[in-house]
């Protein structure tokens, strides 16, 4: 499901017998619920079941308070009951005689690249990128790097055109930023997304000595992290930085947490409801207050409106923050040189065809493919069948 307001949910018809999942966010796990009645079988890593399952029980108390429940909880329990969870780089068979084998992607943690094999000695090969990072963070070890060869890639595309920032700059930017505000009384609130982003943000802020208030879905994700520690680069540093944290619990302290000078770190990350909402209500009309985001903005998002047009709506009141606005590129994705890297990479080692997905110019993206690399490219249309035959 896409985060805008209202969610978007995917087409309907598509009737899976196998579902292959490459990582916990709600962009790619949102409605998998919903497909239970057919009883497909699915796979994924053990910490990502536990974030889909997480979320699954978020989107139906948010659902459910909007009258529009896409799937039960039965189902989000059958979901759960019916993943097979698999290990990175050890090969496993699917129905129908397919093989497939997860990669880590660098994401977030348990995120996954997929490769997957038709049967037979001739049988068409596939690499699914997933999203990826080719650079380690404070979090996550970067991508694994060794690729298998495939006849198909169907790669992100999110970044595209854009190049991602120095990330020791970009960390010095932003804490000079926060410090900035602090020192004029102010509260620097940093929307964040639950899984992957407020973790990183909470190391690089213990790193320079900032222990800030922490609130919402991130908090309960935290503790998912710390309990498979075997997916994190370093787990003890996330431990300390999160027990340096003030804790929101149900609520409680909010009205504290704004008297200030403070730093919030809290959810939604694009904005589009979560306890950011209640900071920005109460804090909006403070021009020596801050937003600073963190994240892409995805288009239809509150976030989005609010770089591209200084407004957002809160509960159907419009608002227009006195608050300065800042954002910060902490992506967790390739940015265009390393999708082209990628890319190139690929086909030099045998890829046929490249499906660009997930992005803003798949096509661009695909005639960039096409015209620099001479490889086939095509970006799917929504709904759009692809067969493939191989020479």
């Amino acid at each position: 499901m896409t985060p805008s307001d209202p969610p978007r949910y995917p087409l309907d018809g598509i009737r899976p017998r196998c579902v292959l999942i490459s990582h916990g966010h709600l962009d790619h796990t949102g409605v998998l619920p919903n497909l239970m009645d057919l009883e497909p079988d699915v796979f994924m890593t053990a910490i990502t079941r536990e974030i889909a399952y997480l979320l699954g029980k978020d989107t139906l108390r948010i659902e459910e308070r909007n009258g529009n429940r896409p799937f039960e909880f039965e189902d989000l329990k059958k979901m759960y009951t019916r993943t097979s969870v698999v290990e990175y780089r050890e090969e496993f068979e699917l129905p129908g005689g397919y093989t497939a084998t997860f990669f880590d992607a660098g994401h977030i943690p348990g995120s996954s690249s997929i490769h997957l094999v038709e049967p037979g000695s001739k049988g068409i090969s596939l690499f699914y990128t997933g999203d990826m990072k080719d650079t380690d963070t404070h979090l996550l070890k970067k991508r694994d790097m060794e690729c298998p060869s495939a006849d198909v890639l169907l790669v992100e595309s999110t970044y595209f055109g854009r190049e991602h920032p120095d990330r020791r700059e970009l960390e010095e930017r932003f804490i000079e930023s926060i410090r900035e505000t602090l020192d004029l009384g102010g509260v620097a609130l940093i929307p964040c997304f639950a899984i992957g982003r407020t973790q990183e943000i909470l190391m690089i802020l213990h790193q320079h000595g900032i222990d800030p208030v922490v609130d919402g879905m991130g908090v309960e994700v935290t503790r998912q992290f710390l309990r498979e520690p075997e997916f994190l680069r370093e787990s003890e540093e996330l431990k300390r930085a999160f027990g340096g944290a003030t804790i929101i619990k149900k609520g409680k302290g909010r009205k504290k947490a704004i008297e200030g000078p403070s730093v919030i770190v809290t959810t939604a990350g694009m904005l589009n409801g979560g306890p950011a909402f209640y900071y920005i209500k109460k804090l909006h009309d403070d021009p020596l207050s801050k937003i600073l985001l963190t994240g892409y903005q995805v288009e239809g998002t509150n976030g989005r409106t609010l770089l591209e047009h200084g407004y957002l709506d809160i509960d159907g009141k419009i608002i227009r923050p006195k608050m300065e606005l800042e954002q910060y590129d902490f992506s967790a994705h390739l940015d265009d040189h390393g999708l082209k890297q990628l890319v190139k990479e690929m086909c030099d080692r045998g890829v046929e065809l490249v499906l660009p997905i997930h992005g803003e110019d798949t096509a661009g993206f695909a005639a960039w493919i096409r015209e620099e690399i001479g490889c086939d490219a095509v970006a799917p249309e929504l709904g759009e069948e692809i067969v493939i035959e191989m020479r």
